[in-house]
């Protein structure tokens, strides 16, 4: 009876082994596999420690007219030149020989509507915001200044128009791209107020009409 029961237990132990192994290797590789895949579209993982603590960086879905394209664009002015078309809600850097690169921007609320032409005076990384004292009156809940990084409203990137409070920068909110939202400044994803300040150089022309 005892050699019997250890039989049997040793029967049991050996079909737990085997059907161990049979499932073990789906298993394992079931596993691997949901860890092996690409990001979705717009999505960047690093495993590096990246600046401001963004492990993550999205470009977040935009209208498709409002994405950075290559257009026709006849023009008299000068390659290099900045061109924002607040009604369109479109800002052109001009390629020149009829072409221009178009990019979806976020501008002026009714009331604080201007155009212009003024020079690029400054540019900026990750600028810091002081936000102005009637802005502050409008809205009181205002930090007095904030730090550069991503909660940040001058986004990624900014570029400081002659001597107003006027700036070409990024946002921390992308969704108004297309919009009329702005105290006069001029909105652009991160991604793209990047793209354009590496091509945009100090004294740069910028026309906002």
């Amino acid at each position: 009876m005892m050699i019997t029961i250890r039989l049997k237990k040793a029967a049991l132990l050996l079909g737990a082994a085997l059907l161990s192994s049979l499932f073990a290797a789906p298993a394992q590789a079931q596993y691997q596999a949901a860890w092996r895949f690409n990001p979705p579209p717009g999505l960047t993982v690093t495993t590096e420690k990246p600046r401001h603590g963004l492990m993550l960086q999205a470009n977040v879905q935009v209208h498709p007219a409002y994405i950075k394209q290559i257009v026709n664009y006849p023009t008299s002015e000068r390659s290099g030149t900045v061109v924002v078309d607040t009604r369109a809600h479109f800002l052109y850097f001009v390629l020149g020989d009829g072409r221009a690169l178009r990019y979806g921007i976020g501008v002026a609320r009714d009331g604080f509507e201007w155009s212009g032409t003024h020079r690029v005076t400054r540019k900026a990384e990750w600028p810091s915001w002081t936000p102005p004292a009637e802005m502050r009156k409008r809205q009181p809940g205002l930090p007095a200044r904030m730090d550069g990084g991503p909660n940040n409203p001058l986004g990624a990137r900014a570029l400081y128009l002659g001597s107003t409070l006027y700036r070409i920068h990024g946002t921390n909110e992308p969704w108004s791209i297309g919009q009329n939202v702005s105290s006069g400044c001029i909105r652009m994803t991160n991604a793209d107020v990047i793209d354009l300040y590496g091509r945009v150089q100090m004294n740069t022309k910028v026309v906002v009409m």
